[in-house]
């Protein structure tokens, strides 16, 4: 009797333990109807096999390209805008296409706005206004000919940026951001550039986007060392592989394409992609600086211009040309020698020539980027506020051109020493960042 009794014991145990074991199992289980379930991350079903990581994207059954989408709501009745370059004698109803966080693929009718300024060229920057339809959290979109879902299955789709989850994490991160539209031509002026760099910070820019083709080695070496630093932001921009891309502004003239290398669609990119993380973008070339003459760097030229043209989002700056002349540098003071650094140093750039404003004079512009649309190269298309011209004694270009189409004698030029207000501070970073880079040799770093 005592022995069952004992075997009893030995025996429930066991079976105790197991029937926890179940318990807790069936407990766990994950239930079909349970809605705590997290959902997946990252793009539907539907497009996550098509989503374009290129920066331009060829748009199917078209001769035209789309390049990035953004939320835009300031059209009435239509959320997201699709940059891109189309052909203007091929343009087609469109239907946007989204893909949703419910796994449904939705078209809605595409209202497609050409910019006005072309220069003549076949290909021209164009806007794609899309409305998302109800019930939709679109996370993509891509462009149809035809609005079937057939078409939009084997589409590539582009992320929607700008979106209210990107805006709470990075509202105004910076100041000011400078866009430069293109680099192309294996371009290699490495000391210009390392200045340019350098003078954009002492002024108080945060952030320098480059929209890059293809430069030289020691340039594309001094630019990932920017990157990584995180003070650039270099835009992979392979037109060159889609287009006959131009060197001029002017068909007629040039040939080609599309107007020098799709610089009026980078700068429009360049001011949707900053819209929600910059305060003010700066809209010129790598040959140009936007320099103020009675402040001590952008921040303070802007607060007051702001304060006293607080409607307006644009501000135009006169462009001054500084052609390489010879100087007295005994006259002026030292200035270091760069052996060995490809380019040529912007700080012997001295001579003004004065700008002949009884013709088309050019500017370019610093833009509050939530109050344009749509820009071109020395003025905006479409905005919302104000412009104003900035009087060039209070903020002018120092353009550093390569070369001039003139040249007039130092007599009629004028003597401009602004950039060495800057050089205490300016010269030990250049040398700073080209040792970094290892573009000094040994003797020059001594």
């Amino acid at each position: 009797m005592d022995a069952a009794k004992s075997l009893k014991k030995k025996l429930a145990l066991p079976l105790i333990v197991a029937l926890i074991f179940i318990l807790l199992f069936s407990v766990n289980m994950p239930n079909s109807n349970n809605n705590s379930i997290p959902k997946p991350h990252g793009p539907p079903v539907v497009c996550s096999l098509g989503v374009s990581e290129q920066t331009i994207t060829p748009l199917k059954n078209t001769k035209h390209l789309l390049v990035s989408a953004y939320v835009d709501q300031r059209v009435k009745d239509l959320d997201i805008r699709i940059i891109g370059i189309f052909k203007r004698d091929s343009i087609q109803p469109l239907h946007c296409a989204f893909c949703c966080t419910n796994l449904l693929s939705k078209t809605t009718p595409a209202t497609i706005l050409q910019h006005s300024d072309h220069f003549g060229f076949p290909f021209a920057t164009t806007d794609v206004m899309c409305q998302i339809p109800q019930n939709c959290n679109a996370t993509h979109v891509t462009l149809l000919t035809t609005p079937d879902k057939e078409s939009a299955s084997d589409s590539t789709w582009l992320p929607i940026r700008n979106q209210k989850s990107d805006r709470q994490k990075e509202n105004i991160k910076f100041d000011f951001t400078v866009c430069i539209s293109s680099l192309f031509g294996d371009y290699n002026n490495v000391l210009q550039f390392a200045e340019t760099l350098e003078m954009y910070r002492l002024l108080g820019v945060n952030r320098v986007v480059i929209y890059n083709t293809s430069c030289g080695p020691e340039l594309n070496r001094l630019l990932q060392n920017y990157s990584q630093e995180g003070f650039v932001e270099m835009v992979p921009w392979p037109i060159d592989k889609h287009l006959n891309p131009s060197r001029g502004w002017l068909h007629s003239e040039h040939g080609g394409d599309v107007h020098y290398f799709g610089q009026l669609t980078t700068l429009n990119e360049c001011i949707y992609r900053s819209m929600e993380r910059s305060r003010y973008v700066l809209l010129n070339d790598i040959d140009e600086i936007l320099m103020p003459y009675q402040h001590k760097d952008l921040m303070s030229l802007m607060n007051t211009l702001q304060n006293q043209h607080p409607n307006t989002g644009v501000f135009l700056i006169e462009n001054h040309t500084y052609p390489k002349k010879p100087f007295n540098q005994s006259k002026w003071g030292p200035l270091p020698q760069w052996n060995g650094v490809p380019g040529f140093d912007i700080m012997v750039h001295i001579y003004r020539e004065e700008p002949n404003r009884n013709i088309y004079h050019p500017h370019k512009l610093i833009v509050q980027p939530r109050a344009v649309q749509q820009t071109s190269v020395h003025d905006v298309l479409k905005m919302s506020g104000a412009k104003f011209k900035v009087p060039p004694d209070v903020c002018r270009i120092i353009h550093s051109p390569i070369s001039t189409p003139t040249n007039p004698p130092l007599d009629q030029l004028h003597v401009d020493t602004r950039l060495w207000d800057f050089k205490d501070k300016l010269l030990p970073n250049v040398i700073k960042v080209l040792r970094r880079a290892e573009l000094l040799r040994s003797e020059t770093q001594n």
